[in-house]
């Protein structure tokens, strides 16, 4: 059971807003729970059993919304890295964060903390490096990604079978096509439904990990393919999700659809674009690389009030 610790009557968190391909990042840069100096993955843990009331309070209504992820910048292990950071969602933690990434790199540029150019981030699941150029755009390496199950069938009740890849990203994907359903918002309702039952099958049926489900189509807009990508607390993703393209890389890769170093463009639910290409690491992980376009919006102080019972989140 998770242990909370009181909380603050009153508390102020300092937040930079920043939006990646539409996908909205929030980063903490004052205020947030003291974690103390172990590596990330311990660190995420302690916030999960001691602090989660923080991670409400920055995400969730009425400070935030079920599409908002949270990013807490913390100070690295690694001494070659600028930051640490952990990811969270309206109802838990995430390993690593694609879009996140980017919308941390402009927003520590808008800080004055970086400068253009390549930087190391520390993340739970490993170190990604980023790099940030002057129009905004970052390309990050991301950790090392795989394939755990090809052609994966499950059973759906009201569908059948389908059939779909287990792959890690980053965060754990099941990437399977589209049913008759266009991927544009007009359908989102459909597409969310569809995916979260998909997802409840694939959890009952052996793959209990996997917390995302990526819907696979053709492209609108020029691109290569287009997604839909579920997200642990039922929001979907804006943008074409990082960690999701990664997971489709490596998939592209097993298959041997996309030679080593090819350019890959994705397109996400609304339009937006991530740029894509790997390096083989070994016979079986890939190391994507994703390009994309992230924006500061905002620069806040949440005021988190003891007397409001709403303050640290609704639903907690």
């Amino acid at each position: 059971m998770a242990i909370t610790l009181s909380k603050p009557a009153h508390h102020r968190i300092g937040i930079v807003d920043s939006h990646t391909a539409g996908e909205p990042t929030r980063l903490v840069v004052s205020g947030g729970p003291e974690l103390g100096h172990a590596d990330l993955a311990s660190r995420t843990a302690v916030f999960r059993d001691r602090f989660d009331h923080y991670r409400s309070a920055i995400v969730n209504e009425p400070h935030g919304s079920d599409v908002m992820v949270g990013a807490l910048l913390v100070e690295p292990v690694d001494a070659s890295c600028v930051a640490g950071v952990i990811f969270f969602n309206n109802v838990g933690y995430l390993g690593m964060c694609g879009h996140g990434i980017m919308g941390v790199m402009v927003s520590l540029a808008h800080l004055g903390r970086i400068n253009t150019g390549r930087h190391r981030i520390e993340t739970p699941v490993g170190v990604v490096s980023a790099e940030l150029r002057g129009d905004g755009s970052v390309t990050i390496d991301n950790v090392a990604c795989h394939i755990e199950k090809l052609d994966v069938r499950i059973d759906l009740p009201g569908h059948g079978a389908v059939v779909g890849d287990v792959a890690w990203g980053g965060n754990w994907f099941f990437l399977t096509r589209a049913p008759d359903v266009p991927l544009d918002l007009a359908h989102k309702q459909e597409l969310m439904d569809y995916a979260w039952h998909v997802r409840q099958a694939l959890n009952t049926q052996g793959y209990p990990r996997v917390d995302h489900i990526e819907l696979e189509g053709a492209a609108c807009c020029g691109g290569d393919a287009r997604n839909f990508v579920l997200c642990p607390g039922r929001a979907y993703d804006r943008s074409p999700c990082g960690t999701g393209t990664s997971a489709k890389i490596a998939c592209l890769a097993a298959r041997g659809e996309l030679q080593e170093h090819a350019p890959w463009i994705q397109e996400s639910v609304i339009g937006s674009t991530f740029s894509a290409c790997y390096r083989r690491l070994d016979a079986n992980h890939v190391l994507p690389s994703i390009t994309g376009q992230a924006y500061v919006n905002a620069e806040s102080t949440l005021i988190v009030d003891g007397h409001d019972p709403y303050s640290w989140g609704i639903g907690t």
